[in-house]
């Protein structure tokens, strides 16, 4: 259809091979998910320049997911050079129309932290999701029902970036939010996010291990193992190795702890 009448389906093409890498990147097949994704953004770019007022915010998701199946097959600068292109067009975008635009801002924000951790800048990491944690908490204070649980993702990871800068007591005040927030949003939709709160008790145990309180550790870490166990009882693929990880964590958490010689 495409190839016939291409001013009227191409932008269509162009959506289903986003979609289409989405889909096979959760099968694994990442290879092909990347080269699918790659199109759409070569698609999506041509549209964009030819119609600047209505395709960027396509681009932008594509580069988004571009840079996340990169960074899977472990090519990292191009992983973060996508994502900073997604930023730079989502960031005029949200200028433009803060209402439309700021929850995609704050999503590529996340994703340009995770990308930039992974190359070790860290600094600048965590610039970054501080910026996406003050426009997702403005979201759920307008939109709570919306907003809120990419609020306590931001939280994580914001978390994450402080303990990788030695800021343990900020850590932990992040993390702890997080599982708030979470525990909440369990509380109303189990089967939607206790993957997340899981996550996070893991994260709190091993933040607060960090700072000394490893007795206290114990709880949310034993709380994840269970979780996470039960998960990978109803669908082994996705969460055993989640699981793996939330075990060995409890282990650290009851091992005597050992002086460096």
């Amino acid at each position: 259809m495409a190839q016939a009448q291409p001013d009227a389906f191409t932008p269509d093409l162009a959506m289903s091979l986003n979609n289409l890498s989405v889909r096979l990147f959760d099968l694994g097949r990442r290879e092909e998910a990347l080269a699918a994704v790659e199109e759409a953004v070569t698609v999506y770019r041509r549209l964009a320049e030819t119609a600047p007022d209505a395709y960027p915010p396509d681009l932008a998701g594509s580069l988004n997911n571009l840079s996340v199946h990169l960074s899977g097959l472990g090519r990292r600068e191009e992983a973060l050079a996508a994502v900073e292109e997604a930023v730079t067009v989502y960031r005029g975008l949200a200028q433009a129309w803060p209402d439309a635009f700021t929850p995609d801002l704050a999503m590529s924000l996340n994703t340009l932290s995770n990308r930039l951790s992974g190359l070790g800048r860290r600094e600048e990491a965590l610039a970054a999701v501080e910026e996406a944690v003050r426009l997702r908490r403005g979201l759920a204070q307008a939109q709570p029902d919306a907003f809120t649980p990419d609020l306590a993702m931001s939280l994580d990871n914001l978390s994450n970036r402080l303990s990788d800068l030695g800021r343990r007591e900020e850590a932990l005040a992040a993390v702890e939010e997080a599982v708030r927030l979470r525990r909440g949003l369990t509380q109303a939709r189990p089967d939607a996010f206790t993957p997340d709160l899981a996550m996070s008790l893991n994260t709190l145990a091993l933040s607060l291990s960090e700072v000394g309180r490893r007795a206290e550790a114990l709880t949310p870490a034993t709380e994840a193992v269970k979780m996470f166990t039960q998960l990978a009882e109803d669908f082994p693929d996705r969460f055993s190795s989640s699981r793996d990880m939330a075990a060995e964590t409890l282990r650290r958490m009851s091992s005597p702890e050992v002086d460096d010689e």
